[in-house]
């Protein structure tokens, strides 16, 4: 008997020890609220993402902070105290990843945001060395947005942002890009994700007599203002940012979208690419992968950064297995060094070049200005 219950305690340790050295990622999207159009595809995209990676088992966690703040941090707290990940992905959008910022740091534990703002990254400090981040940055998209406004004779705009991090972000990026290039901003407005009416805001826009309208908004929400700027007659060159670069934005916006310009990630529309394109691949291996799973079309450029965290894992866990073993911190720490050394990886967006001092990585191959044409991306070229 005695022996039976060494036997048993035996494998118990060894269960367990098998246990630890899987490798736990805590996920955290906001597939429910005004944001649900970004997180839903980056939650379907982590049930594609690598099982195995470096010969350990890779353990998904997934947490839904239905687009709040607070819930995205109770969220990362529950995976760093309670599930002890060694790497957390999210959150999806600007105001719930910097709130979660504080708490993967004070963890010592790295962070791959998949929302936009340079904020979650830049500058560079004590905090942020643990994040990283697989959006491109606001100021590289903005730099996109105003060379096509001055190639195509816009001379003055008007600037509509959610009343967020995420709206102020961009404001502060492209104001600084468009004053650099002579371009006169003439409107600044602000609205909330959840609100139904801006009336008064595209009266403001329409009176200022801008040549575009630039609306800074991600999801499903930036339909809003260009809808009500349509409906009162406004007759200017219509811009969206990268944060509409999906289909439900398409839907909800419909006629009222038609001819609108916007930056994307090249995975936007990957098969119009030329063949000598260094994401193209990537790119379409992705969305092969995705709409086999989830149907022909369903590719939305948010999932696309969930994949590209996957991607960065891919090339740096491997890299961390040969100094420590997960489940300790010094595998975190491992980890964290790796991302930062991630060098030439293509990923859905663009090539990853990680640094001490740039925790994204991309350079202008991450991007493409894009046009809404018969419902649907087309490449601009």
């Amino acid at each position: 008997m005695k022996l039976k219950h060494t036997l048993l305690a035996a494998i118990g340790l060894a269960f367990a020890a098998a246990a630890q050295a899987d490798i736990n990622v805590g996920v955290v999207v906001s597939a429910t609220g005004p944001a649900a159009s970004l997180g839903i595809p980056e939650k379907n995209t982590i049930g594609l993402m690598p099982t195995t990676l470096g010969g350990q088992k890779v353990n998904y966690i997934v947490l839904d902070d239905g687009s709040d703040t607070t819930t995205a941090v109770k969220n990362i707290r529950k995976l760093l105290s309670e599930d002890k990940v060694d790497l957390v992905l999210g959150s999806t959008v600007t105001p719930n990843s910097l709130a979660m910022i504080d708490v993967a740091a004070e963890a010592a534990t790295p962070m791959i945001s998949l929302a936009a703002s340079a904020r979650i990254i830049e500058p560079m400090d004590d905090k942020k060395r643990w994040v990283f981040k697989t959006p491109q940055n606001d100021a590289q998209m903005a730099t996109a947005i105003v060379e096509h406004m001055t190639n195509n004779g816009v001379k003055t705009v008007a600037f509509i942002g959610f009343a967020d991090a995420y709206g102020e972000g961009w404001y502060e990026q492209f104001k600084s890009v468009a004053e650099a290039r002579k371009l006169q901003i003439v409107a600044n407005e602000r609205f909330n994700r959840t609100d139904t009416s801006v009336t008064g805001q595209a009266l403001k826009i329409i009176a200022s007599k801008a040549d575009a309208v630039l609306v800074a908004g991600s999801g499903t929400p930036s339909a809003l203002p260009q809808k009500t700027l349509k409906e009162r007659g406004y007759a200017g060159k219509y811009y969206q940012t990268h944060g509409v670069a999906n289909n439900d934005f398409l839907r909800v916006c419909g006629k009222d979208c038609e001819g609108t310009f916007l930056p994307a990630g090249p995975v936007l529309v990957a098969d119009q690419l030329p063949d000598d394109n260094p994401v193209k691949k990537s790119a379409l291996a992705y969305i092969t992968k995705y709409e086999a799973a989830h149907g022909k079309g369903s590719v939305s450029t948010f999932g696309a950064h969930a994949w590209d965290a996957g991607v960065l894992m891919t090339a740096a866990v491997p890299e961390a297995l040969k100094k420590a073993k997960p489940g300790t911190p010094e595998f975190r720490a491992a980890l964290r060094d790796a991302l930062e050394n991630v060098k030439e990886v293509p990923g859905a967006h663009g090539v990853f070049n990680m640094s001490p001092n740039d925790h994204l990585g991309f350079d202008q191959r991450a991007r493409v200005m894009v046009q809404i044409q018969g419902g649907t991306w087309k490449l601009v070229k």
